[in-house]
């Protein structure tokens, strides 16, 4: 056992006392030591009910045989830090995480992890922690908050953002809107769309590392407990066979999870997280491969915002099983991949039936017969960029417009809620990357506001920050090299034309090339915007969005 570093021999007889210390007995030393990483919090409604999901992971470790240890993580509530200063911290928490789990179990000799989870950036940083350590390791995440009800239909927190833009529009009253706002989140739990957190707890079960049921089951069923309790269990399970994250998380099973990721039409900060999470595996996941994958996997589901439909509802029709359930049926998934059950994906899938082919369509019958993301390319952006284009208007998969230019988020914000953005305008909001902003912001606040005034459809939107999976429209984001580091966004020109491409997977600048190599001489790196603590440190060790937004 790892753990003997700490507790074996005579030397660690000081060890042992300081186990004593906290109240640990004889034989709970002996056991194995499993460490329980727990994001609970009062501030994110993800993880505000995550003690109790501890307790029932732990119960299930005990049950198995070994002694569980938990300890906290930091969590950022996106929603909460949105559009303010807060959100600059949300992408570099993800970092800290991965730090902080890694530093936890190295420092005192774990034997196996379980990570409790929920949110944004908690998921992935706790993968990639997961990734780093190689050591046996399973997710098990809080679940997603339910849909509220409102005027008799479905709603969900993107909906409170897009009415504060309707409001602005003369198309909505306050009053209206403080009754949405008192509906819209009605539970605790990742919030009800198929936006980054649940995106990420889904495609945790395709990456092999969770349980099936982790990415759907509701925060406040009964059924959520039963299932940590399962998870302390597996993982002792892991641990007696040896079955460590490096063993699960294979090239093979990257391909899986961006393959289900297209089918589900998840939020576009996925690109950004399992590239960091292959990163830390030693697996480099290009770009290319993502529109490679996109190309042949057809969509099953639409989920908000894309469509009408929300998590609970997909957990109804059988969830991420039964969505690999219909790809395996064209070959589209790697069957021979080890998942944290102890068998493979084929073995798991063996007993589960067809999708009724409503909430989730069937294979022969998708939604779209290409994947929900895509990557662009062009002179704008040489490196890449996202769109979740399942979200996108058809009228706006191609689009060609003036530039409207912004040097931030809150520059756009303003004109768009002053009635500044017209119709056919492409709005650009630069040095938002990782290194400009920095910390790469989400933008969920300008998105919504032009969903809000009805403009989704006519206007779209390009940075080099990113969007929350809650976003809806013809929004592009992770332009790389971003602004800051010279890329060709930093000298685009109020009225230049830029002409959107999503079909053909360009995003170009129409200026004549020698005239952007003219400007690019000309320019020169503005300031950075915060120089010290952790913002400052994190702008001078980032690397593009492009290769995941990791340390260089």
């Amino acid at each position: 056992m790892k753990s003997d570093a700490v507790k074996r021999g005579l030397e660690r007889a000081p060890h042992r006392s300081l186990f004593k210390a906290m109240g640990y007995v004889p034989e709970e030393i002996d056991r194995p030591l499993i460490g329980v990483a727990n994001a609970a919090s009062q501030i994110v409604p993800g993880h505000t009910h995550l003690n109790q999901v501890v307790e029932a992971v732990k119960a299930g470790i005990y049950m198995a045989g070994g002694t569980p240890i938990e300890f906290g993580t930091i969590g950022v509530c996106d929603g909460i830090a949105m559009n303010h200063e807060g959100m600059k911290y949300s992408l570099v928490s993800r970092e800290l995480i991965a730090d902080s789990v890694e530093v936890m179990a190295r420092a005192h000799a774990f034997d196996a992890l379980v990570l409790v989870v929920n949110c944004d950036k908690i998921v992935p940083g706790m993968l990639m922690a997961a990734a780093r350590l190689n050591i046996p390791s399973i997710i098990i995440s809080g679940g997603p908050m339910l849909a509220g009800q409102f005027r008799e239909r479905a709603v969900d927190l993107v909906n409170v953002f897009e009415a504060v833009g309707a409001v602005r529009a003369g198309k909505l009253d306050e009053e209206e809107l403080g009754l949405l706002e008192e509906e819209a989140c009605p539970t605790c739990g990742s919030c009800a769309g198929m936006f980054t957190a649940n995106s990420m707890n889904c495609l945790t079960e395709s990456l092999g590392m969770a349980l099936p049921g982790n990415g759907t089951i509701p925060a406040v069923m009964a059924k959520r407990l039963r299932l940590a309790k399962e998870a302390g269990i597996h993982i002792m399970r892991l641990w007696q066979e040896e079955i460590t994250s490096g063993k699960i998380m294979s090239a093979a099973t990257f391909r899986n999870a961006l393959t289900v990721d297209m089918a589900l039409g998840c939020s576009s900060n996925t690109v950004l997280h399992l590239t960091a999470i292959a990163r830390e595996t030693g697996i480099d996941l290009h770009l290319n491969e993502i529109n490679s994958i996109s190309e042949k996997t057809p969509r099953l589901c639409s989920l908000s915002p894309a469509g009408p439909h929300h998590i609970q509802d997909l957990d109804r029709a059988g969830g991420v099983p039964v969505v690999m359930k219909e790809l395996s049926l064209q070959g589209l998934l790697d069957l021979d991949a080890l998942t944290v059950t102890g068998e493979t994906l084929g073995q798991n899938l063996a007993m589960i039936g067809r999708s009724e082919g409503k909430i989730i369509r069937r294979i022969e019958d998708p939604y779209d017969r290409q994947g929900g993301l895509s990557v662009l390319f062009g002179n704008l952006a040489p490196e890449g960029c996202v769109v979740k284009k399942s979200a996108v208007a058809p009228s706006m998969m191609t689009h060609q417009g003036p530039a409207r230019v912004f040097e931030s988020e809150e520059e756009s914000v303003e004109a768009i809620m002053g009635g500044m953005i017209k119709p056919g305008d492409v709005v650009v909001i630069r040095y938002e990357g990782p290194r400009g902003g920095p910390g790469m912001r989400e933008m969920l606040t300008p998105t919504s506001a032009i969903a809000g005034m009805g403009l989704d459809d006519k206007v779209a939107l390009v940075t080099d920050g990113r969007f929350s999976g809650a976003t809806r429209g013809a929004s592009i984001g992770h332009v790389s090299p971003e602004a800051m580091e010279g890329g060709p966004l930093a000298v685009v020109q109020e009225g230049d034309t830029i002409r959107v491409d999503i079909p053909n997977r360009r995003l170009d600048l129409l200026v004549d090339q020698s005239k952007i190599e003219a400007r690019l001489k000309g320019w020169k790196e503005p300031e950075p915007k915060i120089t010290h603590g952790i913002l400052g440190r994190y702008a001078r060790q980032v690397t593009s969005a492009s290769r995941g937004a990791v340390y260089k």
